[in-house]
């Protein structure tokens, strides 16, 4: 009998707490719109934000910044930071490839991400002197306060290409984790890494 109403506390503790965590995500979760970050993030899904993490920026980490021309809140990935130099080349076979010189020093590098790879088709080259798209690629460094960012799904994303460099004090956060859906990993994964670039750097 005692076993059993132990059994049954904690049962009920179990429930209250799937409960409370519940209300928890659906009260400090964000929920994502959009799929300017598919497939790292699908519309529906609820992220949270990691505390004290509002005003800093890490490359290649996903974000929640102010920006857009309506000043909206928007989910994206850091790509350049300040005093880092940053293009996109375009070619016929090769429609977006991301450069990136750390530091405005050094080699510049190609910044691969898989899930790049089937969701950009569309040419564009980058970068002006405010971040956006140009008419030719060309190396543009990062202003100091200011980062790079662009969608995880490139074709669907408006970001720095549209909106020029992001602000580093509207960032409010660094996304940690996907709350909901539950039946997903909670990580976010897909992150970037940085390779070896074959082509002649643009100016």
């Amino acid at each position: 009998m005692r076993a059993g109403r132990v059994l049954g506390a904690v049962l009920g503790a179990g429930a209250l707490l799937c409960l409370l965590a519940g209300v928890a995500v659906t009260a400090l979760g964000v929920r994502v719109d959009g799929s300017s970050m598919d497939p790292t993030l699908r519309p529906g899904d609820r992220i949270l934000v990691l505390p004290g993490s509002e005003g800093r920026v890490d490359r290649f980490d996903v974000v929640l910044l102010r920006g857009g021309r309506q000043d909206s809140l928007m989910v994206k990935r850091v790509i350049g930071l300040p005093g880092d130099r940053v293009a996109i080349v375009s070619t016929g076979a090769e429609p977006f490839q991301v450069l990136l010189q750390e530091g405005g020093k050094g080699p510049v590098r190609r910044v691969v991400a898989a899930q790049w790879t089937d969701r950009a088709h569309r040419a564009g080259a980058c970068c002006s002197a405010e971040g956006t798209r140009s008419a030719r690629a060309e190396l543009r460094t990062v202003p100091e306060g200011r980062f790079f960012y662009l969608g995880d799904n490139p074709d669907l994303s408006d970001d720095s290409r549209q909106y020029g460099w992001g602000a580093i004090d509207r960032v409010e956060g660094r996304v940690g984790l996907r709350a909901y859906p539950v039946t997903t990993a909670p990580g976010l994964g897909n992150r970037p890494v940085l390779e070896e670039y074959g082509g002649p750097p643009p100016p």
